[in-house]
């Protein structure tokens, strides 16, 4: 490293732009990487000290509520950086395994953040011996140069989803979505909305193409910001469904959403991925092989196996290495003609007091095809999206209500003993329906 370099890793910033011309683009890009190798140690060092000071309080930090506000009193940092600063040296303390590849600058301050949250709030069906290796496969995302925070929060998604409980994710809670839509003074209409990550993926699906910067007949560069671009394929997609008038029809195709997942993850599906592995050996990688959307990432074996009810099913074959060798063409698990049927036979969806009308509902398979469940009219029912939602992974349904085809060839169901300590089996919602 010539003198001038280690200058300009080590040194002052003062008069350095008037002698960085002497240096090659060789040694722009070291000295580059150098200082962000040092920024890295010198925020693990304050880290350190400051969890220190934060143990042995003087009659300063004391006076300032705190050493987060001492820091930032006494720096150009915002309180709420000093808080968080001093916030992830206590959270390190109890995972040193975290603060040993943070000490040594191989994760980043942000990186960090994310791994010891997930540490402090592990997935409420997770056992406590997975933690280990669930930090190790956290800090391997978050270690190298290939590392970014979406790599970090992709593998925490993923854990989360493979610990399932009883408690849906948040990613997955469809009871949280909201869209406010407002017009305001001067005429124009604000729109907010909050939505789970199916319905976030169904909504990117369907803009990708319309956003793509579209450059001039001239070749000149679209000059829309990405804002402006995501709302006029908002615009256009819209006009296109006005256009188009398909409102929904009972025998028609699902919404396009692509999920991938491996058959022996849908098949062997687990009521709580939380389940010890036949080994002891807490979670395998095999085990990250759940559902995954290709906008938003990892979706819970549960909420995959609902989707997979009435889906169109495409065949993929793989080797041992996860290189395609063979596609199968698609095919509908529901046909049209037995979506008909279903509509003549259950009216709606069938589920006991439920008043859905057919274009609303889903043809559920009482037991799942993905375990030997024939794609047949005795095991299918219609479901709104609510009850198959609810049959498929709400704390309370799952496992307790029993969906049977009687000897009049219509669903019958069957509550918990919660509901009825008798079990007394309820016929199919259809009495009153038209």
């Amino acid at each position: 490293m010539s003198v001038l370099l280690s200058d300009v890793v080590s040194g002052s910033a003062v008069g350095l732009r008037g002698r960085l011309w002497k240096l090659t683009a060789a040694e722009l890009r070291a000295a580059a990487i150098g200082a962000s190798a040092e920024i890295l140690r010198l925020e693990a060092v304050r880290v350190a000290v400051v969890d220190e000071l934060s143990l042995r309080p003087d009659d300063q930090v004391i006076a300032s509520r705190g050493v987060g506000c001492w820091l930032a009193a006494n720096t150009m940092l915002q309180v709420r950086d000093g808080k968080k600063i001093a916030a992830l040296g206590a959270a390190l303390r109890p995972f040193p395994a975290v603060a040993a590849r943070f000490d040594v600058g191989d994760c980043s301050f942000d990186h960090a953040v994310l791994i010891v949250a997930f540490c402090e709030s592990p997935p409420k069906g997770m056992p406590e011996e997975a933690l280990p290796r669930c930090i190790d496969l956290l800090l391997a995302a978050a270690s190298g140069v290939e590392s970014t925070t979406t790599k970090v929060r992709n593998v925490i998604a993923t854990l989360e989803r493979v610990f399932e409980s009883d408690e849906i994710p948040p990613a997955e809670d469809v009871d949280r979505n909201e869209l406010r839509i407002a017009s305001t003074l001067n005429g124009r209409v604000v729109v907010r909305g909050d939505f789970d990550a199916l319905t976030g993926e169904m909504l990117l699906s369907a803009l990708s193409n319309l956003t793509m910067p579209t450059p001039a007949p001239d070749g000149t560069p679209d000059s829309r910001s990405a804002a402006k671009r995501t709302a006029d394929g908002f615009t256009e997609l819209i006009r296109r469904y006005l256009d188009c008038a398909k409102t929904g029809t009972d025998g028609g195709q699902r919404p396009h959403v692509n999920v991938h997942i491996n058959a022996r993850d849908l098949a062997e599906h687990r009521d709580c991925a939380a389940a010890p592995s036949p080994d002891g050996g807490g979670v395998a990688v095999s085990d990250l092989d759940v559902g995954h959307m290709p906008w938003l990432g990892p979706l819970s074996v549960s909420q995959t196996r609902l989707l997979g009810c009435d889906c169109f099913l495409s065949t993929v074959l793989l080797d041992d290495h996860g290189a395609p060798l063979d596609a199968k063409p698609g095919k509908r698990l529901v046909s049209a003609e037995q979506r008909v049927a279903l509509i003549a036979r259950d009216k709606g969806c069938a589920f006991p007091g439920c008043t859905c009308v057919p274009a609303w509902t889903d043809a559920h398979h009482i037991r799942h095809w993905a375990n030997g469940g024939p794609t047949v009219m005795n095991n299918l029912v219609l479901l709104c999206r609510s009850h198959h939602r609810l049959m498929h992974r709400k704390s309370g349904f799952v496992g307790k209500w029993v969906i049977r085809i009687g000897v009049d060839n219509k669903p019958w169901f069957i509550p918990p003993p919660s509901i009825d300590p008798g079990q007394h089996p309820r016929p199919a919602n259809t009495t009153f329906k038209t």
